[in-house]
């Protein structure tokens, strides 16, 4: 059984959160600002509640609704929803404004949309380069993360990866990412480094650390500066929503977006 109380958070060193939205840690140029959801402090109810943005769930869509205008007011510009697929395709973030497109990652170099991606242990993952031209956002699921949408992300950047920081957001912790052989092996024949990130634990089952195999993934293809992958959403239940602890539930939202001048 996953202890809900803070103390175990502490136990755990999982930092500290406090109300709706948090921003990301990271020393990004001023003009880049970022917003990550909590669970909390929205109109959803029950295994949604409360503050879901998922509207492919089987939430209650005016909830969904009222719950993506809390949000939406806190971002200077429209946010650009995906239907995350599990690919590794990366769009323009303005392209999916009208109709969400068919994607896992958005880029945007223009002030014209927040690049955005709904996670519940899913590794959501914000970039921005050091001159604050261009930011993007991905979801790296294990089947993304391993099929290459980080790096289509850093290509779609437009800039050298040398000159690209990332922060990895809120996703399954390595205490509770139990993965099959077929996971390892996803990661492990192209990138035999991966192995440190597999704890076998018996029975062809491993404990995986998705945030170390998201830096490796990032190191190898030319990003050094790496931050965030502190929390976990299957223990920290007070906060974050998770599919692998309960299943039925909400989607939690990440967003990084070139503030623009006009706005402060």
């Amino acid at each position: 059984m996953i202890p809900p109380t803070r103390n175990f958070d502490q136990a755990l060193s999982l930092p500290a959160l406090d109300g709706s939205f948090f921003a990301a840690d990271w020393p990004a140029p001023a003009n880049v600002r970022t917003l990550i959801t909590t669970r909390r402090g929205g109109h959803s109810k029950g295994a949604y509640g409360s503050l879901n943005v998922g509207a492919h769930v089987g939430d209650d869509p005016a909830a969904v609704a009222a719950n993506r205008a809390l949000v939406q007011a806190q971002i200077a510009l429209p946010v650009a929803y995906l239907n995350q697929v599990h690919g590794n395709t990366a769009v323009a973030a303005a392209s999916s404004l009208k109709t969400p497109a068919d994607a896992d990652a958005s880029f945007d170099n223009s002030s014209q949309a927040a690049c955005a991606v709904m996670t519940a242990d899913c590794l959501p993952v914000l970039f921005c380069d050091h001159a604050g031209t261009v930011v993007a956002a991905a979801h790296a699921g294990w089947r993304g993360l391993a099929g290459g949408v980080l790096e289509n992300t850093i290509d779609a950047m437009g800039v050298p990866p040398l000159e690209i920081m990332a922060w990895l957001g809120p996703a399954i912790g390595p205490e509770a990412f139990e993965v099959g052989e077929d996971v390892r092996e996803a990661f492990c024949r192209n990138l035999s480094a991966a192995e440190a990130a597999f704890h076998a634990i018996g029975g062809g089952k491993y404990l995986a650390d998705i945030y170390a195999l998201a830096k490796l993934v990032l190191r190898r293809a030319g990003v050094s500066r790496i931050y965030g992958g502190e929390h976990c959403t299957v223990l920290e239940r007070e906060y974050f929503f998770s599919y692998r602890r309960d299943g039925q539930t909400g989607r939690m939202l990440s967003a990084v977006w070139l503030q623009p001048e006009s706005t402060g």
